[in-house]
């Protein structure tokens, strides 16, 4: 069976001062995504589709130049994707969010799939187990992979997580949560929840589903836009909030995986020396091999 890793890759990446997504943070400058990649394809993936800004099609293009053992298509996030019965602000620059990202790739996507960020490390057993699950999925299930919230917070400035709750291995609620920081004695708050469980799971927008989710995904956006305020150039549909919506409607049951994997990613640039000297030591230990294609 065809299995797909969609990769949401066109977010402007404000808070680290960048295009994240495309900078090259590994030993022999391999960009985060090319990590999830290799790993991917071990896993059994063999479709890699991307959603991009249009003017980085040809560089994406050369850091895939080596991938024998997938597909690879581009799909675009832009406004020309949004339905007419919204007309976007002039003034409008961010796109809507990763439940659009999303859609933008409804036409290559025809199969199982999972859904990564691109600046996001998410570890091979990650990919192994929801590659597994994704081939169990029926048409009204999702699933997820599921990370420590005191392994994902940044010590450079506040970071969003979608806060989750499981029971009996599947997902109850999940709530994107805006303005995680963690102190110097390893405290975590957030502005409006107060101090959080280091230990509580959460979502890194590691989603699994199979292509009846886009139905039901195309209706919520639209709702989303519908209700988008007169004068709010920055609204977005995150992917939790969606799947939140579903689970409480009935309308998606969604199992969480456990892994051994560890998360790590970069959403300020004072981020970047921690990663690329965890990357550098599994290429060290043979984890990954001096060119990853």
């Amino acid at each position: 069976m065809k299995t797909t890793l969609l990769i949401m890759a066109a977010g402007l990446g404000s808070r680290y001062g960048g295009n994240k997504q495309v900078d090259g943070i590994g030993p022999h400058g391999e960009i985060l995504m090319q990590y999830s990649i290799y790993d991917a394809i071990k896993a059994g993936f063999n479709k890699i589709v991307f959603v991009i800004k249009p003017e980085h099609k040809e560089l994406i293009e050369g850091f895939c130049k080596g991938i024998k053992d997938a597909d690879i298509e581009f799909t675009y996030q832009d406004f020309s994707s949004i339905p007419d019965i919204y007309t976007v602000p002039s003034d409008r620059v961010k796109p809507f969010g990763t439940v659009h990202a999303v859609l933008c790739a409804r036409d290559a996507v025809k199969e199982p799939f999972a859904i990564i960020n691109a600046d996001d490390y998410y570890g091979s057993d990650a990919f192994r187990v929801m590659y597994d699950e994704l081939q169990r999925l029926g048409a009204e299930d999702g699933t997820m992979v599921a990370y420590r919230l005191k392994n994902t917070v940044s010590r450079n400035g506040a970071v969003t997580r979608g806060v989750c709750s499981v029971s009996d291995g599947k997902l109850t609620d999940v709530k994107e949560t805006y303005s995680i920081t963690v102190d110097d004695d390893g405290v975590i708050k957030d502005a409006d929840a107060g101090i959080l469980d280091g230990e509580t799971l959460v979502s890194m927008n590691m989603w699994g589903f199979v292509p009846s989710v886009f139905e039901k995904a195309d209706e919520s956006f639209r709702e989303f836009l519908a209700n988008i305020a007169d004068g709010d150039i920055k609204a977005e549909y995150a992917l939790p909030t969606m799947v939140d919506k579903f689970i409480k409607t009935s309308r998606m049951s969604v199992s969480v995986l456990s892994t051994d994997s560890v998360w790590f990613g970069v959403t300020y640039k004072e981020d970047k020396p921690f990663v690329a000297g965890e990357l550098r030591k599994m290429h060290e230990s043979g984890k990954y091999p001096e060119k990853l294609f």
